[in-house]
């Protein structure tokens, strides 16, 4: 199976038929690819056995999750990293929104559908893939979007990252370099191999860099969306 993603060219030699039917719009065809993948029966019975839910899980969808695990380890050669947070497209731009397991990234980007009406739409729910092309780091859509499957085959240059908590009151900050990295690398594959390492090291210096950074405390209220978009314009 041949795919285009972050304009990139990956080739995927996989067993099950649940990753085509995942990666349907992202399929092309090409003579050679950036990225090749091969996934092994026992990197897949691996998978099982480490799933917190492994009961739950087929070994098609554990296929696909190492899959992509694959593909994130080999992505810092192109100045690319997978990023674990909601992305949502505004006015030609894209917001991430970060958050621990059920604080509700994927519910604060639907927020901004019914605030912003067809200004909006949502990236990616889960998994985006950044990419730096030239000096600009930009969001693209990936076939990994999340239990709620929400995303398109689609890209917009990253204006902001967000990290939400709850909150009864909505309220946002910038964040300082430093609280910003420390929360960068909790929603991050970081690889193994030193070289990469080092390389993907070199990519959050140039995302904190370039793209602020921001904390906020929000509930489930339309206002929510109000008060990130607005605090994210004053200061980018």
């Amino acid at each position: 199976m041949k795919l285009r993603i972050a304009e990139l060219n990956i080739e995927i030699q996989h067993r099950y038929p649940y990753l085509s039917r995942l990666c349907r719009d992202y399929l092309t065809d090409f003579e050679k690819a950036d990225i090749t993948v091969i996934v092994t029966e026992e990197e897949i019975d691996e998978e099982l056995k480490n799933a917190p839910d492994s009961h739950g899980i087929t070994r098609s969808v554990a296929e696909a999750t190492c899959v992509y695990r694959q593909i994130a380890l080999q992505l810092p050669q192109f100045d690319a990293f997978v990023f674990h947070a909601a992305v949502v497209e505004c006015d030609g731009v894209a917001y991430a929104f970060a958050a621990a397991s059920g604080v509700g990234k994927s519910t604060h980007a639907t927020l901004w559908l019914k605030v912003f009406g067809d200004r909006a739409d949502i990236l990616n729910g889960d998994k985006p893939i950044f990419r730096f092309i030239g000096d600009k780091l930009t969001a693209f859509g990936t076939p990994w979007q999340g239990k709620e499957n929400l995303g398109k085959n689609h890209s917009a240059p990253l204006r902001a990252i967000c990290f939400l908590e709850r909150g009864a009151q909505n309220e946002i900050k910038r964040l300082e370099d430093g609280e910003a990295v420390k929360r960068l690398f909790s929603q991050i594959l970081m690889p193994a191999d030193p070289i990469a390492a080092m390389r993907f090291l070199e990519l959050l210096d140039r995302t904190v860099c370039r793209i602020p950074t921001y904390l906020l405390y929000c509930n489930t209220q339309p206002e929510a969306a109000w008060v990130a978009f607005e605090g994210m314009q004053k200061e980018t």
